[in-house]
């Protein structure tokens, strides 16, 4: 009898196994072979896995580059850009403006308690005081001296002190009026409209004339420069006016373009490099000053060229190659003439036009299904 329930036992077990199996769906998806069409073709059906480890992009033609990209930043036009310091020492009383600010000319930044602007504004009122009592003087001596009661050596001195007390009250005025402040206080003011980009300040600071950093940097925020240390051996491609295409990191969808506006005249010893400043033609609200770029100079007299990322390109023995989607999901193998190949991006002067679609990865992947169908 226990044999019978046993083997009863082991044979229900079997048949829900058999059942369970039949029952699970196969969880592996075959990979679809591509249709070879011609042979440098290949036609994908819908939804095959290959597709999923292609990218696709859009080419387009632009001026081909004279040299490859060298390391820049973006820099503040400097010519629309100020950097203020304190001529006069003292403590800082309070604060007005802060990074990011709208600024206008002539706008209070922060205001000062400084005794030099206290003595300054002492000298003006001492030197208007004195001109006053030397103006009296010298037409007393005048009235005199038609009486014939002064010697004219008297009325001389008299006029001479009435002229230097003018000279003193020019001094002391040109002084209060270069420090910028008014009657009850020293200020710091904007020389220049735009926006507080830095602020290098704190309350109850106290300040130095002599001190070089700046307080503030006031700077329009629509005007950017390159700038780049260029090497020696690319010096000869280099000059005020060239056109440089500017690539920046953080802003890799805008196309910015700048002209050369100064080439130093002197290598560093240490780097045997040039300093290069180029001034953007047009900016990108994105855009801060510092940022990471690379600049390409390029020839626009010359013809354009496509650009294409290295990773598109396939390359055999002497040959270059790109595959072209020239319908959705059919790729052609096409040869190419590149006029230049750099580190990260060439330019092709045949064989592609711009505007049309090519697979910037997985190239390698596509070669290896066309020569599997041999």
């Amino acid at each position: 009898m226990f044999l019978v329930l046993l083997v009863l036992v082991v044979a229900g077990g079997l048949a829900l196994n058999r059942h369970d199996t039949a029952s699970q769906p196969d969880s592996a998806v075959p990979a679809q072979s591509p249709v070879r069409v011609g042979a440098d073709a290949l036609t994908y059906p819908a939804g095959a896995p290959q597709l999923a480890y292609l990218d696709i992009r859009p080419v387009m033609a632009t001026a081909v580059p004279l040299l490859d990209g060298l390391p820049a930043r973006i820099a503040y036009d400097e010519d629309h850009t100020a950097r203020i310091t304190s001529p006069v020492s003292g403590r800082v009383l309070k604060i007005l403006a802060q990074p990011g600010d709208a600024i206008k000319v002539g706008q209070v930044l922060a205001e000062v308690d400084a005794p030099d602007y206290a003595a300054a504004v002492s000298d003006v009122r001492k030197a208007r005081a004195d001109i006053m009592l030397k103006r009296a003087a010298f037409e007393r001596a005048r009235s005199l001296h038609g009486a014939g009661i002064v010697a004219t050596r008297d009325l001389e001195a008299a006029q001479a002190d009435a002229r230097a007390a003018e000279a003193e009250v020019a001094r002391a005025e040109a002084r209060l009026g270069n420090l910028g402040g008014d009657a009850s206080r020293y200020v710091l003011r904007s020389p220049i409209e735009g926006v507080v980009a830095e602020r290098h300040l704190n309350p109850a600071q106290e300040l130095r004339a002599e001190q070089v950093d700046p307080l503030f940097v006031i700077t329009d925020p629509r005007r950017f420069d390159v700038v780049a240390d260029i090497p020696e051996q690319d010096i000869g491609y280099l000059r005020p006016g060239q056109t440089l295409k500017v690539e920046v990191e953080a802003v890799q969808d805008a196309a910015l373009e700048a002209r050369v506006r100064q080439v130093g005249v002197a290598l560093d010893a240490g780097s045997r490099r040039l300093p290069l400043r180029a001034h953007l033609v047009e900016t990108d609200p994105r855009l801060r000053a510092e940022m990471f770029a690379r600049v390409t100079p390029v020839d626009s007299t010359a013809p354009p060229a496509v650009r294409v990322p290295n990773s598109a390109l396939l390359t055999s023995g002497l040959h270059s190659y790109v595959f072209v989607e020239v319908e959705p999901r059919r790729l052609v193998k096409r040869e190419v003439t590149l006029a230049m190949r750099g580190h990260r991006e060439s330019y092709v002067s045949s064989g592609l036009s711009g505007g049309e679609r090519i697979v910037t990865r997985g190239v390698l992947m596509l070669d290896a299904d066309l020569g599997g169908d041999n």
